[in-house]
């Protein structure tokens, strides 16, 4: 049977590598797309010299399609999205969505664009501006999170607009593979299974750190600040609980809470300071269980997803 999403974006599976900052570089992009999937780079406040170079490399280390992720309201936006349309990679995905009015410049590259949404109006107002599909983040996810869990957010988005929905968050194992497309959606966007991956470049520790993530591992930070960032618990988590405190009593400004942030993705993720940096994961970093090539982990949901759909027909018994 044909698949919209693998029809769309030319990929042999319809699984998406998320755009993590400071994670995704040109060396776990092209691994994921050499594997059958889409591999993203995450262009988050990259300078634009270093995103065009990691587009450059990701041509050299693979034939095959591969994305840019941009985010909306990052400083860097309007610089990255020059190399973007001078490069013009096959995909854009588009984080923290201001307007969608960005999407027809970008198709008349022939670039194909993916917003990611976490609400149906958002996911309405991307398919009228020509989006070629979106995805729809639950609150799940790791990094900068909406309200509403993938569960409800897929069905959701799927009845209201007819192109592709393409489900992220908490999404690790074929079994959810299996679970979000009988909600509705065409693919998958994965992010922390992927941050394990042998060919992802992150530091030893933040490797560790997610293989031993139990399912208490991750906490909401900012939230009061209406600013929320999943990441797991450390000392900094800690350090915005208490600054949250202080913000309600009117004690310090939101922008004081939102500067504890201020470089702190990229200590860890690149530096390794799993103590006071900001380890973004999804709430799936419980089932991270085992470091491996990231065509393997392709390979192993497209079969795990398989066997959950041939034997779900004698498990699903709804009567006596």
């Amino acid at each position: 049977m044909p698949n919209r999403v693998c029809d769309i974006l030319d990929i042999d599976h319809p699984i998406l590598q998320g755009g993590m900052t400071w994670v995704s570089d040109a060396s776990l992009a092209s691994a994921v797309s050499n594997g059958g999937g889409l591999g993203i780079i995450g262009a988050g406040a990259m300078p634009a010299a270093l995103l065009q170079g990691e587009i450059r490399k990701t041509r050299d280390l693979t034939g095959r399609p591969f994305g840019v992720n941009l985010i909306m309201i990052n400083p860097e936006f309007e610089r990255q999205l020059e190399v973007v349309m001078a490069e013009a990679p096959p995909v854009v995905t588009l984080g923290a969505v201001q307007s969608t009015a960005i999407i027809p410049e970008l198709k008349s590259r022939g670039i194909k664009v993916l917003p990611v949404v976490a609400a149906a109006a958002i996911a309405r107002r991307a398919e009228q501006y020509g989006a070629d599909a979106v995805i729809a983040e639950g609150t799940e996810s790791g990094g900068h999170i909406g309200e509403t869990t993938t569960m409800v957010l897929t069905p959701l988005i799927s009845r209201t607009v007819d192109i592709p929905v393409i489900a992220a968050g908490g999404i690790a194992s074929g079994g959810a593979v299996a679970a979000v497309f009988a909600l509705g959606a065409e693919g998958v966007q994965l992010g922390t299974r992927f941050v394990v991956a042998e060919e992802c470049t992150v530091h030893a520790a933040v490797k560790e750190k997610f293989l031993k993530a139990g399912d208490r591992a991750t906490v909401v930070t900012a939230r009061s600040i209406g600013y929320p960032v999943r990441t797991i618990k450390n000392k900094l988590a800690t350090s915005y609980s208490a600054w949250e405190k202080k913000y309600m009593a009117g004690e310090c400004t939101a922008m004081d809470v939102e500067n504890l942030g201020l470089g702190k993705l990229r200590e860890a993720m690149c530096e390794g300071n799993v103590r006071d940096g900001s380890i973004m994961a999804g709430q799936c970093v419980a089932l991270v269980e085992k470091a491996q090539p990231a065509a393997e982990i392709i390979a192993e949901i497209i079969a795990e997803a398989e066997a959950v759909a041939r034997d779900l027909p004698s498990r699903m018994v709804l009567s006596r």
